[in-house]
Formats: C-alpha cells, sequence, structure tokens
C-alpha cells in the first residue's frame, strides 16, 4: 500500500505511527513545529473517529477496503468483543507476526519478505501476507532463504525485539510459536479501536 510521506502523514495524525518517525529525532522535530503552528479549530467527533481510524491503518499498511472489512466482520460476529477482534485479526495477520518476532525491521518490509516466499507456516511456504494464524502456528524462514543477505543480521536484530508474550521465539532455531492470543488490554497501541468502530457504524 502506498502512503506518500511518512513524516507528513505521522504529523497529521498526530501519532508516531511509522517505525521511521518513533525516534528522538523525529520528536523533537514535531514538538518544534507544533509549537511554530498557529492555532487550529478541535476536531469534531467525525474528525476524532476518523483520525484514529486512519492512524490504525497506517500502523498495519493497509488499503482502506482491507482494514474496513476486518472491523465489518468483527461487527458482523454476535457474542463476541467486537474491539478485541479486530485487533486480533489485526496483530495475527502473518506480516504482522513476522514484524513482532523481529524477522523484518518494518511490516512493510515483513510483508515483502512473506510474499516473496521466504517465510514457512507449519513447515510450508507462503507468500499471503494478510493469511489469518492460529494457535500452534510455527512460523519459520524457508531453507532456500536462511542464507540470503536479507537475514545475515537477523541475530542481532531479534536479540534486540521485545516479542509478545502471545508469541513463542526459539532464536536458535528462528522458529516461533503461536501460544495465545494478542489482547488489546496489555498492549500500548496509537489508536482508540471504539472510535474506529463508531466511525464505521454512522
Amino acid at each position: 500500500m502506498k502512503t506518500g510521506p511518512k513524516y507528513k502523514i505521522a504529523r497529521r495524525v498526530g501519532a508516531p505511527i511509522f517505525e521511521k518517525t518513533q525516534t528522538q529525532k523525529y520528536a523533537l522535530r514535531s514538538e518544534r513545529k507544533s509549537k511554530n503552528r498557529k492555532f487550529s479549530k478541535p476536531k469534531s467527533e467525525y474528525g476524532i473517529q476518523l483520525n484514529e481510524k486512519q492512524k490504525a491503518r497506517f500502523i498495519y499498511g493497509l488499503s482502506e477496503r482491507q482494514f474496513s472489512n476486518y472491523v465489518k466482520d468483527a461487527l458482523a460476529k454476535k457474542g463476541t468483543h467486537t474491539t478485541q477482534t479486530i485487533f486480533e485479526n489485526l496483530e495475527l495477520r502473518t506480516d504482522n507476526t513476522v514484524y513482532r518476532i523481529g524477522f523484518a525491521p518494518t511490516r512493510s518490509a515483513a510483508r515483502q519478505m512473506v510474499s516473496h516466499g521466504h517465510i514457512t507456516v507449519n513447515g510450508k511456504k507462503i507468500t499471503v501476507p494478510s493469511r489469518h494464524l492460529r494457535a500452534k502456528d510455527i512460523i519459520g524462514i524457508r531453507a532456500g532463504s536462511a542464507n540470503k543477505a536479507l537475514f545475515k543480521d537477523m541475530n542481532g536484530e531479534t536479540k534486540n525485539t521485545a516479542v509478545p508474550s502471545w508469541i513463542s521465539f526459539d532464536s536458535q532455531k528462528k522458529e516461533a510459536v503461536i501460544i495465545g492470543q494478542p489482547s488489546l488490554g496489555q498492549s500500548d497501541t496509537m489508536f482508540d479501536l471504539n472510535a474506529v468502530i463508531e466511525f464505521y457504524s454512522r
């Protein structure tokens, strides 16, 4: 998905939603621009909801159609907590999980990694970044890709990655297993899924 200038988008939605904007340099630059910015009107309720939707969509790198489908599918399910269902569907995408493990530095890089067939699920090569993972699924690197330059600095990258509790990662085998469900209550999200639901329920 093409997103345009990441710094500009992050400033527009008011949050460091891209990996490259999660730096001290960006924080200082944004603070300086905020001080120099002229007074602006408070956003309407619709504007706030739209902004939260855009934050979530850009963080996961999804098109409007892809993101809206996740929300609408969750809304259609009876007897479930809608916000938790949306969060699980977003986090359990294969590309996001590959990013969470530390195989790739960004979700965009993880998506490309999966699309090019470098990743396996339960020992089989996959090329669909949106594939939904389930408990006990095993994520690894395809044998034919293990020695590629793409994975040359893998040990350093995974060592510095805070792997979430719903994933068990074996650094020696370079394999990860889904051992639970992502919990919205335990995550540090930059967006409000309740506002997102309100946006699509209008």
